[in-house]
């Protein structure tokens, strides 16, 4: 294990500490008000430890409203980078490494309410005889299986809201980018709808990237709640079940497949459990499945594309 220097950092462990303090309090945030929203299971507390660090794995089981839903916080360190946060950063290659963050899935009963996903996170690189490198990353994307288009509007619209003290072409950047991350080639098609994805952001300086990280962190509430206060009571059948679940199984692919922070986490032996915590509880896979034509399940292609929600709203 590698131990840090303050003395030759470019950014202090004041600061650090603020990000682990207020990703924590997140955690505790976006637990409490889904527990809420659900009414009839809490979420359940896995501390852990492990020789690269600690964290808290937070669970919600077989509720009303949720069937799973999972909060992770962890803070690592490891003696060197893996492969996967080395794809776009060749040059930190085997140097110790820092990463703190909270990750997060939901996956719904009612297959009307869609899966959401968000991330928050910083990761602080350490190659010897150099300056400390740093950098934010995170975001939210939805994921539906029966999609309204008020519904991802108002998803998008509070994402543009999170980032316009930022820029105005904050936004449209990391929107292309979830668009272009969160899709599946072997597919074909988008994971869902979007939403905002960001990576290796440092260039603004630590104190207003993290002012940024949180109001993505706290965006993802004013986002999701009110999508789920809308649909959670619509009636379902076994027809609507069923897709859901076969709908799932594009989340599983992704995630096992194409996902960094799969990769990362398993790559620098990460907590297993932890880290599998966004598989859905329950899926299934079909062969050659094709939906019937001018259906509600046929209609969900048409939202699995980039598209400009919001100028469409506008008009």
């Amino acid at each position: 294990m590698f131990s840090l220097i303050d003395s030759s950092m470019s950014f202090s462990s004041e600061q650090r500490q603020a990000v682990a303090d207020f990703l924590s309090e997140l955690q505790t945030r976006i637990c409490t008000a889904l527990a809420e929203a659900d009414g009839t299971q809490d979420f359940l507390a896995d501390e852990w430890q492990s020789r690269l660090g600690r964290g808290c794995s937070r669970v919600l089981k077989a509720g009303a409203v949720f069937e799973q839903a999972g909060v992770n916080f962890s803070h690592v360190r490891a003696d060197a980078m893996p492969a996967a946060a080395t794809e776009r950063r060749p040059e930190l290659a085997g140097a110790p490494f820092e990463a703190m963050g909270v990750s997060l899935v939901v996956h719904p009963r009612n297959p009307y309410v869609p899966t959401s996903h968000a991330n928050m996170r910083l990761f602080a690189a350490y190659p010897e005889g150099r300056e400390p490198v740093w950098w934010f990353g995170g975001g939210f994307d939805l994921t539906p299986f029966y999609p309204f288009e008020e519904d991802v509007r108002h998803w998008h619209a509070c994402a543009r809201a999170a980032c316009l003290p930022f820029g105005e072409a904050v936004y449209p950047r990391y929107k292309q980018w979830c668009d272009e991350y969160f899709y599946l080639p072997h597919r074909r098609e988008a994971r869902g709808v979007g939403g905002l994805f960001f990576d290796d952001l440092n260039e603004w300086g630590f104190d207003a990237c993290f002012d940024f990280v949180r109001a993505v962190g706290e965006g993802y509430l004013k986002a999701y709640l009110p999508i789920v206060e809308r649909r959670k009571h619509t009636p379902y059948g076994e027809r609507e079940r069923q897709f859901q679940l076969y709908r799932r199984g594009r989340y599983v692919e992704f995630n096992l497949v194409w996902d960094r922070g799969t990769h990362f986490g398993l790559q620098s032996g990460g907590r297993t459990e932890s880290i599998l915590m966004s598989m859905p509880p329950a899926v299934r896979f079909e062969y050659g499945y094709q939906p019937e034509p001018g259906s509600p399940e046929a209609a969900l292609a048409g939202y699995l594309k980039a598209r400009d929600w919001l100028a469409e709203s506008d008009q």
